[in-house]
């Protein structure tokens, strides 16, 4: 791999974070914006884009790939009919992309999320754990994941 192909991948990326970013705002939807722990371990934000439906992103650091910076964002469908209780609880699942650098090399990969939120009632938070397993494109083919727990306010 080139070093021109793997700017060209990064520009690619953040112009499609970019693009959804702008579409979401222009909805005027609710933002929340926290942390994640786990692997990787960073900031968490959510655009919601309709009812059911989300735009996640995440810029973290790698634990287990120590130096790696780590971004991925992912479309995100819910169903919060799924469980009837007296506390807001749904799952959700959904399909993105990451980007990881460090140590001299870049990474890319697809990922497929699935999860839990949990929103309080009275309170502007969202509690979430996900776990996403990841097949990394480039610079070679191989299978890793993502998995942690984490809290978002709600703007």
């Amino acid at each position: 791999m080139k070093v021109y192909d793997l700017v060209e991948g990064r520009v690619l990326f953040a112009f499609v974070v970019i693009c959804a970013t702008t579409v979401s705002y222009s909805q005027e939807k609710r933002f929340g914006l926290g942390l994640i722990f786990g692997e990787p371990t960073g900031v968490s934000g959510k655009m919601w884009t309709s009812e059911q439906n989300a735009l996640d992103a995440g810029f973290a650091y790698s634990f287990r790939r120590r130096g790696y910076l780590h971004l991925h964002t992912d479309y995100l469908w819910h169903f919060p009919n799924a469980f009837h209780s007296s506390e807001r609880f749904v799952p959700f699942a959904g399909i993105g992309g990451r980007l990881a650098t460090g140590g001299g090399a870049g990474i890319f990969g697809m990922r497929i999320v699935v999860g839990l939120s949990w929103y309080p009632r009275n309170a502007p938070f969202e509690v979430f754990v996900e776990f996403a397993p990841i097949l990394d494109l480039a610079p070679a083919t191989e299978m890793s994941g993502n998995a942690g727990i984490g809290v978002r306010y709600i703007f």
